[in-house]
Parts: structure tokens; C-alpha cells; sequence
């Protein structure tokens, strides 16, 4: 039964500014670096594999109750993390979403990938020139006069501000830099880059980009060249830069690796084990440490060491894919590429479809294509799917995203959303459904505003968010071999993320500075949203907030700081008419949540039985 859900579901979520903020003293800014690692399980940090990073967490704050946001991807934490809300203000629940037009950057699909500069510009623009509808931390800084600049991967570096336009003052550099449709370098950077004997022109990720096919394995390298010259575009011409103006800065520096060479790596093809543990991992944890470690070197070197807070995290943890299903009307199928009896990318789309009794179309087709029902033993080319009698009007929108899928439906339609719930409950791939609470209660799910993705957003809600089955290979600490079913062109045995596995929900975080304690270990729950809540504390940012569903400043991690009292919840569902029940295992700060793992029992990692 959804014991008090209505009391329980959205209340704790309704947080004012005020009651958000720090009730300490206002204090002089400090410099704030953000160093995100996309894709750091905190597990796989140790002196041998990650030496900067554990070395920071030690003479600092080391965070032991992490949490990444569900759906655990890049972008929407990216946006929690810039913002301090949660996704239910932001709108951007997943790498891919259904925005309800065709986007110019995405070759007009309505289910745009938005790791990707023109596709951000061309959402911004749609939605009244903000798609998130709040203000982020690095524009707020910019405005109030302070240095600005972030840096590194495609997509969540550019959402730290991506509401600057050309004239911003903010550095952005991603892989688009100096490429068309990248956001360009100014003269006096270009200027610094060619005096520093550097390319003002990023380079591609070359091997470390191969993913490999069912039958090649994907890379053996991880991603160094790209990222040095991220680094060194930090630390010899962006920190110098800062130095030189006098006054506070805060800079984004985010790590591709290891989330880029965890996805691809070619340790593992059609194994379990060692999945996302082999040797090539293990390189692009140790390359981010190196970037992390080439800053932390300048900041010392640059006199700035004292007065500057370096915040480290990661957006998300990881899982190694699995592509099995026993109850797949897709695992049945044959299609080119992929291996008999294996889920095909897409399989969410086709087992609606099937099920359902109507046609699919590839909203990433090119031409006339999309308007063309695929075929019996064809996938969507990037897993998404429309599905109806026609393709410019579907009755339902799947975005494929990997340990996660959002299904949309853009007529409200509560009978059709009964018929989806069915048909995806039934698969032994499914681990736990969260549904638009304006449809109403439907057993076996939770509502979406339990998982706090019901807010002031203006893109598109989905009105089904589906978990994708988890488990472990089995070893001592099991966020660090779990394993999820993936909706993705990626193979079984390389690596994902985006369920609500612990294994995902699981990041790194840590802090250290003039701002944070020493040596200290943080036991209460934080998350992403935090860590944008505490950078706008420590920058003295006051940024008032469109929505209400914001993280909380870490207080208790900083000098004096009061321990935060925390305690343990769970929600579960009204079961189905098979007894399946969703359950959400959670914790509570005072009014903020965190969640840490949600399905199925005995379906989801962390959860139990």
C-alpha cells in the first residue's frame, strides 16, 4: 500500500531558498575547481589506482554516502549539479529525450542525444532560451563578476553555461572546440594557447572512440590524448589567466574517462567477467587522476593552492552490460549485428510495439525513412522508437538511454499507460516502474514524483520511467561489479549506467580547501544536487529558484559544521495482479532526499530481496 504517498511523495521536496541556505555568516569567496571523473565508481579509488584522488580525499572530506540522481546519466546530473535541483525542475531526465519537435542539431529527431553543443543550442532556443528554467552556478558567478570556465566533455560541460551565448565570458572548451558548430575560444585564449605551444583545436578521441561490433572487441586505450590537452589547456592557460585577474574564480573541468572507456572497452566482449574491470579501465581511471593531479600541481605552482576549494565527484557509477532476456519478443528475433538470443538495441521500443498491436518508426532515420514502419528484423538505429499508426503523430515515444528507458505518451492516456505498464511488467528484464502521477495510481509502480521528477520543468515529463534489471558477478564490494541490462547499440560484457542499481546511484565525492574540514569522513547522504548548492555557498551565490526540488548545502563538511542527521526509509507500491511490487529503499536530511536503489526485490542491486 502507498502508505501516506501523497504526504510522503512531494512534500519533503518543497524547500524555499531560505531554508536551503547555510545559516552561517556570509564569508569572502573562495576559488572553486569542480572536478568531475564521469563515470568513478568510489570503490575503484585507491593509492594505487587513483593517488591524487584519494590523496585529496584524505587531507580533506572524503563523502561515504554518495548518491547520483536516477536516471543515473551524464546529463541529468550534469544539469543537477549546475543548477543544485533535482530533475523534476531541471527537465532533463536523460541523455535522450523526447522534446516534442525536430531538432536541427539531431537531423530533426524528436528524440535528440544531448551530449552535443547544437542540439543544447537548438532545445534552448525551442524553450524560451533556457531549457533547464533555472539559472546555473557558473552563469550566476559570471554575472556577479567572478572568472568563469569549464572544460572537457561534450554535453555537461557546456550545460554549466549554457545560456552565455557568444559573448560570454565563461572559457568553454569540449571535443567541439575549433570544430564546426563548437562554442569559439576567445582571441586572448586563442592567443595563450598558441604562446603556450598548444593546438587551438581539440583533438578527437581517435582510438579511445572505437566501440567495436559484436565480433571486434572496442578500445584497448584510454582516453589521453583528448584529455591532456584539456588539462593543459586548465592548467597553463586558463589558471594563469585567473591568477593574473585578482579576483575569485570557480572552473568545470569534466573528465570523459573513465565513463568513455568503460562504455567501450574491448577487455570483455560477451563476458561478464571482467567486464568493466579489465585492464583498459583501470588505464582511464589512472588518466583522470592524472588530469586531476597536472591542476592540483598548478594551483600549487600558481600560489592559488591556499585559497582555492576543489571539489571532486563523479555524475554516476557503472555497471557491465548484459543483453539477456528469457522473455524478449526482440531476444526472439534475428537482426544484423547481433548475436542469437541477445536484446537487440531498441528492444523496449520493439516489445511495446509487438505488444501493443501497432507499427514502430525510427525517429533517427534520415529522409523519408522515418516515415517508413521498420521492417520485422530491423532495430532503430539509436534504440528509440515511435510507435503508432503514424510517425508524425506516434501514441507512444521510447527514448533509449541504456540501464534506463523513458517512455512518453504525447496524448495523456491512462487506459494506454495501463496496457504499457502490462506489457513491460511482464519482462523478466524490468526491474521496477515509475509513472506520471497525473495519470493516476497504477499497481506495481511508484509515482514519478516519489523519485522527484515532477517539478517546474519545461521539456516534455515522460510518463514512464523504466529500471532495467541488476545484479553482481559477485565480489567484496558490489558496486564495483555490478552488472544491468542495457537498451543500447553496445555489447554484452562493455559498460553502461542509468538504472537504480546502487552500483549507479553509487558516485564519488569529495572536497578540500580553505572551505571544507580536514581529514575528515562525511557519513551523511549527499548527492549531485548538493554539490551545486554548496559551490553556490562557498562562491556567496544567491540564486533564486524557479522550482522547489533543490539539494541542500553541506554544511556539516565544512570548518565547525554540525553533523546532519540522517535517517533510513522505504516506499513500496500496491502490487500488481502478478504481486509484483516497486520498491524505493531512500534517505532523508531533514527535507532532502536521496535515493540509494529501486525496483523489483530481488531484481535490483542494493535493494535486496
Amino acid at each position: 500500500m502507498r502508505r501516506l504517498l501523497a504526504a510522503t511523495c512531494l512534500l519533503p521536496f518543497l524547500l524555499s531558498a531560505a531554508q536551503a541556505a547555510d545559516p552561517a555568516q556570509p564569508h569572502t569567496p573562495h576559488n572553486v575547481i569542480l572536478f568531475v571523473a564521469d563515470g568513478l565508481r568510489p570503490g575503484m579509488v585507491t593509492e594505487q589506482t587513483a593517488p591524487a584522488m584519494t590523496a585529496l580525499m584524505k587531507r580533506g572530506v572524503r563523502f561515504a554516502n554518495t548518491h547520483s540522481v536516477f536516471p543515473t546519466f551524464t546529463t541529468p546530473n550534469a544539469s543537477a549539479m549546475a543548477t543544485g535541483h533535482y530533475l523534476g525542475d531541471t527537465g532533463d531526465f536523460s541523455n535522450t529525450i523526447y522534446t516534442g519537435f525536430p531538432v536541427p542539431g539531431a537531423g530533426e529527431s524528436l528524440t535528440p542525444f544531448l551530449e552535443s553543443d547544437p542540439v543544447l543550442g537548438d532545445i534552448d532556443e525551442h524553450f524560451a532560451g533556457n531549457y533547464l528554467n533555472e539559472t546555473t552556478i557558473l552563469r550566476a558567478a559570471a554575472e556577479a563578476g567572478l572568472s568563469t570556465a569549464t572544460i572537457g566533455k561534450l554535453g555537461p560541460a557546456l550545460i554549466f553555461d549554457h545560456t552565455g551565448g557568444a559573448a560570454t565570458q565563461t572559457v568553454i572548451a569540449d571535443d567541439q572546440t575549433g570544430h564546426a558548430g563548437g562554442v569559439p575560444l576567445s582571441a586572448e585564449v586563442q592567443a595563450a594557447l598558441r604562446k603556450a605551444g598548444l593546438a587551438t583545436q581539440a583533438p578527437s578521441r581517435g582510438e579511445n572512440g572505437k566501440a567495436g561490433t559484436a565480433t571486434t572487441p572496442g578500445t584497448h586505450v584510454a582516453n589521453v590524448e583528448q584529455q591532456k590537452w584539456f588539462a593543459d589547456l586548465a592548467a597553463k592557460v586558463v589558471l594563469p589567466m585567473f591568477r593574473d585577474r585578482h579576483k575569485p574564480f570557480v572552473m568545470v573541468f569534466w573528465s570523459r574517462d573513465p565513463d568513455g572507456t568503460q562504455h567501450n572497452q574491448g577487455d570483455s566482449l560477451m563476458r561478464l567477467l571482467p567486464g568493466i574491470d579489465g585492464p583498459t579501465s583501470l588505464a582511464s581511471i589512472r588518466n583522470a587522476d592524472d588530469n586531476l593531479a597536472e591542476l592540483l600541481a598548478a594551483l600549487k605552482a600558481l600560489g592559488l593552492e591556499g585559497s582555492t576549494d576543489v571539489v571532486l565527484t563523479s555524475d554516476h557509477g557503472f555497471s557491465t552490460i548484459s543483453k539477456e532476456s528469457a522473455t524478449s519478443h526482440a531476444a526472439r528475433q534475428g537482426y544484423p549485428g547481433v548475436p542469437a538470443g541477445l536484446l537487440p538495441p531498441g528492444f523496449v521500443a520493439i516489445d511495446l510495439a509487438h505488444g501493443l498491436g501497432l507499427k514502430l518508426f525510427d525517429p533517427d532515420a534520415k529522409g523519408d525513412a522515418r516515415n517508413t514502419a521498420l521492417a520485422p528484423g530491423a532495430a532503430p538505429a539509436r534504440a528509440n522508437g515511435l510507435i503508432g499508426d503514424d510517425a508524425a503523430n506516434p501514441a507512444v515515444v521510447v527514448a533509449a538511454n541504456g540501464g534506463s528507458d523513458l517512455v512518453y505518451l504525447p496524448k495523456p492516456d491512462r487506459t494506454l499507460a495501463e496496457r504499457v505498464v502490462k506489457i513491460l511488467a511482464a519482462q523478466d528484464y524490468v526491474s521496477g516502474l515509475f509513472v506520471d502521477s497525473r495519470l493516476g495510481p497504477i499497481p506495481g509502480t511508484l509515482p514519478l514524483s516519489a523519485i522527484a521528477l515532477e517539478g517546474t520543468a519545461i521539456t516534455p515529463m515522460p510518463a514512464i520511467a523504466v529500471n532495467f534489471r541488476s545484479f553482481s558477478t559477485g565480489c567484496a564490494d558490489q558496486t564495483t561489479c555490478g552488472v544491468e541490462v542495457a537498451d543500447t547499440g553496445l555489447q554484452q560484457g562493455q559498460g553502461m549506467h542509468g538504472s537504480f542499481s546502487r552500483a549507479d546511484t553509487r558516485n564519488i565525492m569529495g572536497a578540500a580547501g580553505p572551505g571544507f574540514r580536514a581529514g575528515y569522513v562525511d557519513p551523511a547522504p549527499a548527492s549531485t544536487p548538493d554539490i551545486g548548492m554548496t559551490i553556490a555557498h562557498v562562491l556567496d551565490l544567491h540564486i533564486p529558484p524557479k522550482g522547489r526540488l533543490i539539494g541542500r548545502v553541506l554544511t556539516e563538511a565544512m570548518p565547525n559544521g554540525a553533523q546532519a542527521g540522517s535517517r533510513p526509509l522505504v516506499m513500496r507500491s500496491e502490487p500488481d495482479e502478478a504481486g509484483r511490487v516497486t520498491v524505493l529503499k531512500y534517505q532523508v536530511v531533514g527535507a532532502t532526499r536521496y535515493f540509494d536503489a529501486a525496483g523489483y526485490p530481488g531484481r535490483t542491486l542494493g535493494l535486496g530481496e
